[in-house]
């Protein structure tokens, strides 16, 4: 136990060391992109460091595979170099029993990753996005999902306005039941539009069988309401912007993932990518325990420098590879070309299959 112990401590503190220069090199990275990005704004340092900031989540989570690879094989070099691994096997430990250490705690890492870092990114991602559109356009739109419909918010030259509608049909790209609710700059609401139908179009929504109230303090909206067949009102969302948001499951937590899966097939929207990301976020642990055994085959024994250099860069080539397999795999999942449960799990499976027959060739010949 006292081993196990020792090995884990050795590949935590190679994993905090890996994590903190890597850290280093995004924010530098990331801050010459945000630089260029906002060159021709007035925004402060400060702002954009804090977009920075917001940004680091998301770009450790992505990091995390190639992060937990390149601890690996520091800490089996440097038990390698100091002949500890030698020490280990003379007392009778095999190779195998020393991996148990390295991969519970990679596994655990996966476990914290699906199950803290990922709110974390949802919620830090949304605001980072939110905070580049209004630093850029000097708006925001927002748009969100309830049991009961869609939520938007949009910017315009009389304030703000809150639109909701009841569902949606992709087949006819059109939301029904919609209601405009619209704000003034001090926040009082100024009209109510309610639509049989909306179609966002041309920079603008094409109401059909509206209604307006006009809310002013002075007037009874019942006696000056409008009544039309059809109406245009302007507007800042486009569909695209509409699909991508309510389509990219990055910005929602796994734990509400399901019950946002529910709500958008309720709602009329494909859910074919959110089943997709929440399968790949559970299997990420599973991942994580493939990239400590197959950095552990081609390291986990004494080398000479020529050979320790072999041995880095065929574990960085197959980690890489495997990476990019599964990142395809999920493509086709998303484009429903892969059933999702084999999209998501099969290449996390296949990469610890590789790994265990990699380190029972090195192991037993």
């Amino acid at each position: 136990m006292t081993l196990h112990i020792y090995f884990a401590k050795k590949f935590f503190q190679s994993f905090i060391i890996v994590l903190s220069v890597l850290l280093i090199f995004l924010l530098l990275i990331d801050l010459v992109e945000q630089s260029r990005k906002f060159r021709n704004n007035d925004v402060y340092f400060s702002e954009i460091f804090q977009i920075i900031l917001l940004n680091l989540p998301i770009q450790i989570s992505e990091m995390l595979p190639l992060i937990i690879i390149l601890a690996t094989i520091a800490l089996f070099i440097t038990l390698a170099r100091s002949n500890e691994l030698v020490i280990t096997r003379s007392a009778g430990r095999s190779g195998l029993r020393t991996l148990i250490a390295p991969s519970a705690v990679a596994l655990l890492i996966g476990i914290l990753a699906v199950s803290t870092l990922n709110p974390i990114v949802s919620v830090t991602s949304t605001y980072a996005e939110r905070l580049s559109d209004l630093l850029k356009t000097g708006q925001t739109s927002a748009l969100s999902i309830s049991d009961t419909g869609l939520w938007f918010r949009q910017s315009g030259t009389d304030g703000q306005t809150v639109i909701y509608a009841s569902r949606y049909d992709a087949n006819l790209n059109t939301y029904f039941g919609v209601t405009f609710l619209t704000y003034e700059k001090e926040g009082r609401p100024i009209r109510r539009i309610e639509a049989e139908s909306a179609k966002l179009i041309d920079g603008g929504w094409s109401l059909t069988n509206t209604k307006s109230w006009f809310l002013q303090a002075t007037l009874n909206p019942e006696n000056t309401a409008i009544e039309s067949k059809t109406r245009h009102l302007p507007s800042t969302l486009t569909q695209e912007q509409i699909r991508e948001t309510l389509g990219n499951p990055r910005g929602i937590s796994i734990w509400n993932l399901p019950r946002t899966i529910q709500q958008l097939s309720h709602a009329g929207f494909s859910t074919q990518r959110h089943e997709i990301w929440l399968q790949s976020e559970l299997s990420r642990p599973l991942f994580f325990l493939s990239m400590v055994l197959i950095a552990s085959a081609f390291t986990m024994r004494p080398t000479r420098l020529s050979g320790s250099a072999k041995a880095i860069l065929l574990t960085l080539l197959i980690g890489f590879g495997l990476y990019f397999i599964r990142n395809f795999a999920l493509v086709l999942g998303e484009n429903a070309q892969l059933p999702i449960l084999l999209a998501a799990w099969a290449p996390s499976v296949a990469a610890m299959l590789l790994a265990i027959g990699l380190l029972l060739h090195t192991e037993d010949g």
